[in-house]
């Protein structure tokens, strides 16, 4: 398990709308930064627990923002539906098409994703598998 994920953004408010319409569709709520995050990033977590977390945050060197070669956030969903909300809620703040949702046997036959860049260029990745749902999403 991890503790954090930080993804680099060049305008939080433009991050915060745009993850916001996206994370919400997975089940992630925006929480409040203090003190671990500070006035720099925003925060995002499940609303029954305070780990794992994904943090949009302002460089703390003052430089610009640049996505990895190779970096990529991925988050998973509890259903397809929640896939194809969150890519499409994405396109509509600010993100662009890196890959539309689907079915995506070469990983497994039940993998269903969907690819994206986040407005400052970060690529992330929403995925549904039916063998996670009952370990990630009990009840």
């Amino acid at each position: 398990m991890f503790s954090h994920i930080t993804l680099g953004v060049n305008d939080l408010d433009e991050a915060a709308r745009f993850y916001d319409a996206v994370l919400t569709e997975i089940g992630l709520v925006q929480r409040e930064e203090e003190p671990d995050g500070g006035p720099e990033a925003r925060c995002w977590v499940r609303p029954e627990a305070p780990y794992p977390r994904f943090y949009a945050h302002l460089p703390f060197d003052g430089a610009p923002a640049t996505p990895g070669n190779g970096t990529m956030a991925a988050f998973i969903a509890p259903s397809r539906e929640a896939v194809d909300r969150a890519h499409a809620a994405g396109l509509a703040h600010g993100g662009t098409d890196e890959g539309a949702p689907g079915l995506r046997p070469h990983y497994a036959a039940d993998y269903y994703g969907a690819y994206l860049r986040d407005p400052s260029g970060n690529k992330i990745h929403v995925v549904h598998r039916d063998k996670l749902l009952g370990y990630l999403f009990p009840g």
